[in-house]
């Protein structure tokens, strides 16, 4: 354990730029779900595209899960390939999701023509929402190539918010559900896996490098440029950042030159500030603008929840930082987060109004507008 006075080191620039990054991950992911919602409510017909989790659902998340973990902890080489073709095209969608409604909104600022170009897999093209995809294809191959921990940090972020805006929780007692599984499977494959399977089976399935296939492809065709080809890329299934950040130094490839956080630690507390953003607003009359904080005033849970999130990262960070071990992030996020709401909603009478979720709120409005 190490003396106090080291907990000063969460005061340099990459864990300062790690949990600033995360905590406006959760935040933009919970508001990209809620006007997702709301699109969907315009357009009925894609409401198909987002899933809402049951209780069955909710259990096997953590399950599917610890399967996954085990099969690339065995199987990592042999799927590596498989896993980058996969993560690739993910990450492709996922960019051209979160980048939309910017290309939306300044279209109707500068009063802008989009033609219609074509239709695809039940979605209508633009033509600026074309150019828009081929931009996300550009940043992709790009990362591919190089490799560089901020296009990284880039396409994990797009698919962190695209996974919390199209999995969502309809109440608390799914909420609570999920969370603490995810809890108990954070903590024992963290802390317990190496009993069992001789290693830190979270920590190796993280830490491991992918096989790039764009350099396999230019090696066998023997292009030139080779060597500026990254030969293993990390996958965006994290955040990092050099210790180092302000640093002369260029971070090698070593992970210890890193520090990084899992992309589960910010969507899993995102699927929770999602749910509570889109109580609230379903209760308030005003509409919700990120970019205006004036209209967040009625917004109660959310802002008891954010604060929790970036208390409970902090703690986390702190005791990797005291103990030179890796921590269950989750252990800390989830009381940190779940906690707050579930005490104030008691402390106000309105705990059953979450237990039961939003569409008991839309059932009520219902009802008041047939009176």
């Amino acid at each position: 354990m190490e003396p106090l006075w080291k907990l000063i080191y969460l005061f340099e620039p990459a864990p300062l730029t790690l949990m600033l990054t995360a905590i406006t991950v959760t935040f933009a992911s919970a508001f990209r779900a809620l006007t997702h919602g709301k699109e969907m409510e315009r357009n009925r017909d894609f409401s198909e595209s987002s899933i809402t989790l049951d209780g069955p659902q909710a259990l096997m998340i953590p399950l599917m899960s610890s399967c996954s973990l085990l099969l690339m902890f065995y199987l990592f080489s042999s799927l590596s390939q498989f896993l980058t073709i996969f993560t690739t095209a993910a990450a492709v969608f996922s960019l051209f999701f979160c980048f939309s409604p910017f290309v939306a909104y300044f279209n109707s600022k500068l009063g802008l023509v989009d033609p219609f170009l074509s239709r695809c897999c039940a979605m209508s093209f633009t033509r600026t929402q074309g150019l828009l995809f081929l931009v996300c294809i550009g940043i992709v191959g790009t990362w591919l190539v190089t490799g560089h921990w901020v296009l990284n940090n880039l396409l994990g972020i797009s698919i962190c918010i695209a996974f919390v805006s199209h999995v969502r929780l309809p109440n608390i007692k799914i909420c609570a559900l999920l969370l603490c599984c995810l809890f108990l499977y954070d903590i024992f494959w963290v802390y317990f896996s190496e009993r069992l399977f001789g290693a830190n089976v979270m920590v190796a399935v993280a830490t491991q490098k992918a096989s790039n296939p764009v350099h396999m492809v230019a090696n066998s065709l023997s292009l030139p440029g080779l060597q500026l080809i990254a030969k293993k890329i990390e996958l965006p299934v994290k955040i990092v950042f050099p210790r180092n950040l302000l640093g002369g130094d260029i971070p090698g490839s070593n992970s210890a030159d890193f520090m990084m956080l899992g992309l589960g630690d910010m969507a899993i507390p995102g699927m929770l500030l999602a749910f509570v953003l889109c109580f609230d607003h379903q209760r308030s009359k005003e509409s919700i603008n990120p970019l205006n904080l004036s209209s967040l005033r009625g917004q109660t849970y959310i802002w008891y929840a954010l604060p929790g999130y970036a208390i409970g990262l902090v703690v986390a960070l702190a005791t990797g930082t005291l103990t030179h071990a890796p921590q269950p992030a989750l252990l800390f996020l989830v009381p940190s987060t779940l906690g707050p709401i579930i005490f104030i909603s008691w402390i106000r009478k309105e705990f059953m109004l979450l237990w039961e979720g939003t569409e008991t709120i839309s059932k009520d409005k219902d009802r008041e507008l047939e009176v």
